[in-house]
């Protein structure tokens, strides 16, 4: 498994960790910050799942005004890492 951490933007999360396995699912998703209670509910409701899906799905899901939230940066930390992968 390979570990990728990731610093994502205009949100109130500092930082997110997480695994990839060779499959390309997700394991031990942990973010900084940001409200813990349902940033840990994401982590439980993605572990081992594909990366892949669970971007496409998060991407373009919104916080108030910020136009981002921490489930959209996520998609754009496991696009990264997904390219980085190939």
């Amino acid at each position: 498994m390979e570990d990728y951490t990731y610093t994502p933007s205009g949100v109130c999360s500092k930082k997110i960790s997480f695994k990839l396995d060779e499959n390309k699912l997700v394991h031990e998703l942990a973010f900084e910050g940001g409200c813990n209670g349902n940033l840990k509910a994401i982590g439980r409701l993605v572990e081992g799942k594909a990366a892949s899906e669970i971007a496409a799905i998060l991407k373009g899901n919104q916080c108030g005004m910020r136009g981002t939230s921490c489930a959209d940066q996520l998609s754009k930390a496991l696009e990264q890492a997904l390219t980085e992968k190939m």
